[in-house]
C-alpha cells in the first residue's frame, strides 16, 4: 500500500474504529498496514452486446417475436436460441461454427427451392 498522508492515516484509523467486530477481524487477518479502505470499487459487470448493441436477452426476444409460432414455441426451441445467441456474443468457436453452418445450409436449401424447414416451395 502507498504511503498515506497524516490526514489519510487519521481517516483510515477512524474508519477502522467504526468497523464492526467481524469486519475488524477480517482487516486484522489481512494486516492493518496492508488494508486499503480507500480502494475504488470494481467497475460493474461488463454487459456483452452484439454489433447491433443488443444484449443476448434482447436478441432472443426479438428473434422469438419474429417466428411464425404466435408465441407458442417449446422451451427447448427458446433454450436453443438463447444458447446460440450467448455463444455467438461471447465469440465461442463452437457456436460461431454452428451459426456459419446454418447460414451456409440455408443458402444451399434456397438454391434447391426448399424452405428452411425442409418443405418444397410452391
Amino acid at each position: 500500500m502507498a504511503k498515506l498522508t497524516p490526514e489519510e492515516e487519521a481517516n483510515k484509523r477512524a474508519i477502522y474504529e467504526k468497523l464492526g467486530a467481524r469486519q475488524k477481524k477480517f482487516v486484522d487477518r489481512k494486516g492493518y498496514e496492508n488494508w486499503d479502505p480507500f480502494l475504488m470499487p470494481n467497475d460493474p459487470m461488463d454487459i456483452r452486446q452484439d454489433p447491433t448493441k443488443r444484449t443476448t436477452q434482447e436478441l432472443v426476444s426479438d428473434f422469438l417475436k419474429t417466428q411464425d409460432y404466435s408465441g407458442r414455441y417449446s422451451t427447448a426451441y427458446a433454450a436453443g436460441a438463447w444458447e446460440l445467441a450467448l455463444g455467438i456474443i461471447n465469440k465461442q468457436d463452437r457456436f460461431l461454427g454452428m451459426y456459419e453452418f446454418s447460414v451456409w445450409y440455408g443458402k444451399q436449401l434456397e438454391k434447391q427451392g426448399i424452405d428452411n424447414v425442409g418443405h418444397e416451395r410452391d
